[in-house]
């Protein structure tokens, strides 16, 4: 008799639960590193720093202080792909790509450095994005990396979302999440249109290597012989002789 198939929330906790210890270490010490990294080529900039052109697509945007929450929580967001990995390989896939997508956007920052221009917001009356500004300091524009991981991280969830027979509206969710954050790029002033559709198009580029490290040949899986359902289950079966002899179906 087959097993009755996992629903998508049970399927949910099953990869949440796989190697967590493992994926929370990484997650952890992946942004730490980041983070250092970030802030060093922020100060140590091998050129002159160059202010980013605004687009008309800038003006579309207006300013909005709110959306900073929506701004912060790329790092709440971009922890869920690492969590719902189903396995190390594609823990791995993932986290090879995200140092690779960081790297290129460090190394860029290091030999083209870049800022957003001046907006001329008084930044006292926001506490939150003054805070912001002080540590920021509007440096490490092009490619936004902030946009880069919120778009490359809404791919990821998508296939991960799709593979367990989610709802759409979940699916809905994690579209408007990443464009969301995306947006509040540009809505906190902390990065112009360019900057994001350059982290976009990095971020593009991620994706499709992401897919190809899942695709590449690897080890196949164990068979679980004691499976219900199996075509590979094990029967004993009892010959004349009194011996028993293990047949596969």
């Amino acid at each position: 008799m087959a097993p009755e198939p996992r629903t998508w929330t049970q399927e949910l906790k099953r990869r949440a639960g796989n190697l967590w210890v493992l994926k929370m270490l990484a997650t952890m010490g992946g942004i730490a590193v980041f983070f250092y990294a970030y802030f060093w080529v922020m100060h140590h900039p091998l050129s002159a720093v160059t202010a980013m052109p605004v687009t008309w697509i800038d003006d579309l945007v207006v300013f909005s202080p709110q959306s900073f929450f929506l701004y912060a929580s790329l790092w709440v967001y971009v922890s869920l792909g690492p969590a719902l990995a189903k396995d190390a390989r594609e823990l791995a896939a993932w986290g090879a790509v995200s140092f690779a997508m960081a790297v290129i956007g460090l190394g860029l920052f290091t030999v083209l450095p870049t800022k957003v221009p001046d907006f001329a917001v008084e930044w006292s009356r926001y506490p939150s994005l003054a805070f912001l500004k002080t540590v920021d300091v509007s440096g490490n524009a092009c490619p936004s990396l902030h946009a880069a991981f919120a778009v490359f991280t809404a791919f990821v969830l998508r296939g991960q979302l799709t593979a367990i027979r989610a709802p759409r509206a979940l699916l809905a969710c994690n579209a408007l999440w990443g464009l969301g954050i995306v947006y509040s790029a540009m809505a906190t002033r902390q990065h112009v249109a360019l900057d994001v559709i350059a982290g976009s198009v990095l971020a593009g580029a991620a994706s499709i290597a992401y897919v190809g490290a899942l695709r590449m040949p690897g080890r196949a899986e164990p068979v679980d012989f004691a499976q219900p359902g199996s075509p590979y289950r094990q029967s004993e079966v009892q010959t004349r002789g009194g011996k028993k002899e293990i047949r596969q179906p």
